[in-house]
């Protein structure tokens, strides 16, 4: 598969930083943005590329040459004048898919389950895509749950503030037949005239992931991206690395408890609780939520509902700067006799806390290290889940548990002294 690297941009967030060096050429400790993503990708066997450059283009060329002395083969499209993120992409002449990604990303990812899932979802276009610190000035992705089909996209705003946290990486899967979307013109913005309209065909898949991926675009991020390096951060968290991980409950654990929780404004998190959330992502822990949810069966909630109550609790840890890797959720309660209760959701199930059938399905997803991981809930119920799938279980005193405090095991007033306790102790209990 040829990548081709976008990387004509003018780099106008990095203010003084670009004014003599194209973007992708600004070193993270340093070797260049650029030089790294090549070596990322040729980990995975992709060594031809194509360089989409017209800023300080001769910066890039006289780097990197035709790319031999980094034991790959580079050829070179300079745009004559700016053409935005997709002008040269149908100048270019692609036969077959390509690798499609931005010149400012910094990243180490295991590229064959993204084209796994690209080839069997015979998509047009599989963006790779993941939950960040700020959504509320990021494109998120409605995606269908099941297939990953991506249903739209927006911005959150006071009227359109449906969206989970959820957006396009900077890395793409691109067939040449996705660029017949777009008009006949020099011109073109990717997202827009090329992503949009294939998006309304139903044909963009979006691919989730954990892995490191940064968009390298002000200061900040670049101190960021020194620091990930230098600390082997980036590299631990390929898929093909054993991940450890911290599984949330979700009521009484991050938002208040409020008994039977059903309505989306109804969502409050517990101060404290982003965080917490940044602390374990500080640390080195994906986090991962695992609740029940029998309002679903009951008939209290339809499944599109919980959904617009979770995207609440993603924008509201994101306004704090914090986000979880995924959700996991059981709808299903097998005790039957409520009125308007679903009968598809009155089964017996093994993702029903406390069986450890969502925290398997996200080990095998993620590749987790049970034996690392902690099962963090205010119930005797998430303490056996944690026993039952092998985790180490923390029992939280911030919800409503009518069992009482476990003996035995380690608890904390809420998640915030928790994530004190294991930032200040290194220590795993």
């Amino acid at each position: 598969m040829i990548a081709v690297i976008l990387a004509g941009g003018y780099g106008t967030r990095m203010g003084e930083k670009c004014r003599t060096l194209p973007k992708p050429m600004l070193c993270v400790d340093g070797k260049p943005i650029l030089q790294r993503q090549m070596e990322a990708l040729s980990k995975e066997g992709i060594v031809d590329f194509v360089i989409v450059a017209g800023y300080l283009h001769e910066t890039i060329v006289d780097y990197f040459g035709d790319g031999r002395r980094f034991g790959v083969n580079i050829r070179y499209f300079i745009e004559p004048q700016p053409m935005g993120t997709g002008g040269a992409l149908k100048q270019l002449g692609m036969q077959e898919d390509f690798l499609l990604l931005n010149g400012d990303l910094l990243f180490d990812v295991s590229l064959r389950p993204f084209l796994d899932f690209h080839i069997k979802s015979a998509a047009q276009i599989t963006v790779y895509a993941h939950p960040n610190t700020h959504p509320f000035d990021s494109v998120l992705l409605n995606c269908d749950p099941n297939t990953g089909k991506v249903l739209s996209c927006g911005r959150i705003d006071a009227q359109a503030d449906d969206y989970p946290n959820l957006c396009n990486a900077g890395i793409q899967i691109v067939s040449p037949k996705a660029l017949d979307a777009a008009a006949e013109k020099e011109t073109l913005n990717f997202d827009k005239e090329i992503l949009l309209p294939n998006i309304h065909a139903g044909s963009v898949y979006a691919y989730r992931s954990s892995e490191y991926i940064l968009d390298v675009g002000t200061p900040e991020r670049l101190k960021a991206a020194e620091a990930a390096v230098r600390s082997g951060a980036v590299e631990k968290r390929r898929r093909d690395r054993p991940q450890k991980a911290i599984f949330l409950d979700r009521d009484g654990t991050i938002n208040v408890y409020k008994g039977f929780l059903y309505a989306r404004d109804e969502m409050e998190l517990i101060p404290g609780a982003a965080k917490a959330i940044r602390t374990f992502r500080s640390l080195g822990y994906l986090v991962i939520v695992v609740t029940n949810q029998p309002v679903v069966a009951r008939g209290q909630c339809s499944i599109r509902e919980l959904q617009r109550i979770h995207n609440r609790m993603e924008q509201l840890l994101g306004a704090d700067g914090a986000y979880v890797d995924d959700i996991y959720f059981c709808p299903h309660h097998p005790d039957s006799g409520f009125p308007g209760e679903d009968k598809q959701y009155k089964i017996h199930c093994d993702c029903r806390k406390p069986a450890p059938g969502m925290i398997m399905k996200a080990k095998e997803t993620y590749n987790i290290d049970l034996h690392r991981s902690y099962m963090v809930g205010d119930s005797v119920i998430d303490v056996e889940t944690a026993v039952n799938a092998g985790c180490t279980p923390v029992f939280l005193r911030s919800g409503h548990s009518a069992e009482g405090e476990p003996q035995g095991v380690a608890a904390f007033d809420d998640l915030l002294s928790f994530s004190e306790y294991l930032l200040q102790t290194g220590a795993e209990l």
